[in-house]
């Protein structure tokens, strides 16, 4: 069972209306990185999560999203409404489509299912999950740097945060099940090249005599004591 509250999660107020910029929360409203495509992603998993807690955090969490949909819902349509007689305003999309937020993103293309990540595997689902969060925070931010007024700053503000408590939940769940940094899941084992790294990228004669080139880049992803790193690939390498 669904109820609504009409009030929503975090006051959302705009100084004048921006229709341009109305355009561009399109992005967060019927965009892949969108409140839509979370909301329906974390739903959708935990139907495949047998872990009841976690399955609780997901749908917890895939509900807050369709709550952060209504406010960037709510911008849209304060940032749109009344203005409709604007060069701004007939200069954007909602002069077709009317005032207010449409499954469409910034550009007009609009909302598609493939967005949805999610393969029914925890492991991996979570792990999708922190890549979502991270696209839409990235959004935001650059949301926020093309803000036409405070309220309108506060409440994406807001919005980013709650992008960055949901990764920070994602992460404990991973940790919870000894799965945050462990790479291995599934009933497959792998083969013995697990641990190898090689090194396919080469610089040219001329580019190693350049002085302010390293020609082998090294790190913790293909040293030991956790990678084997092959110089030189061959075939038969193993």
């Amino acid at each position: 069972m669904f109820s609504h509250k009409k009030e929503p999660i975090h006051f959302v107020k705009i100084g004048e209306a921006n229709p341009r910029f109305a355009q561009l929360l399109l992005e967060q409203f019927g965009g892949a990185t969108g409140e839509l495509t979370a909301a329906l992603q974390y739903w959708v998993q935990s139907f495949h999560c047998e872990n009841t807690a976690i399955r609780d955090m997901l749908q917890d969490i895939a509900i807050e999203e369709f709550s952060h949909l209504e406010m960037v819902g709510k911008l849209i349509e304060a940032h749109t409404k009344n203005v409709d007689q604007t060069e701004a305003y007939k200069s954007t999309l909602f002069a077709v489509r009317g005032m207010g937020p449409h499954l469409l993103d910034s550009q007009g293309s609009a909302w598609k299912a493939n967005y949805i990540n999610e393969g029914g595997d925890i492991v991996r689902d979570l792990r999708a999950n922190i890549g979502a969060e991270a696209g839409a925070r990235q959004t935001y931010e650059e949301l926020i740097k093309l803000a036409p007024d405070e309220g309108t700053k506060n409440t994406l503000i807001h919005l980013l945060t709650r992008e960055i408590s949901h990764t920070q939940m994602f992460m404990k769940a991973l940790e919870s099940l000894g799965k945050l940094t462990d790479p291995m899941f599934g009933n497959i084992e792998p083969d013995n090249t697990v641990d190898i790294y090689y090194n396919l990228s080469t610089y040219t004669q001329g580019e190693q005599d350049n002085v302010n080139l390293q020609v082998d880049r090294r790190g913790p992803w293909n040293s030991e004591p956790n990678f084997r790193y092959i110089i030189q690939p061959s075939v038969n390498e193993s």
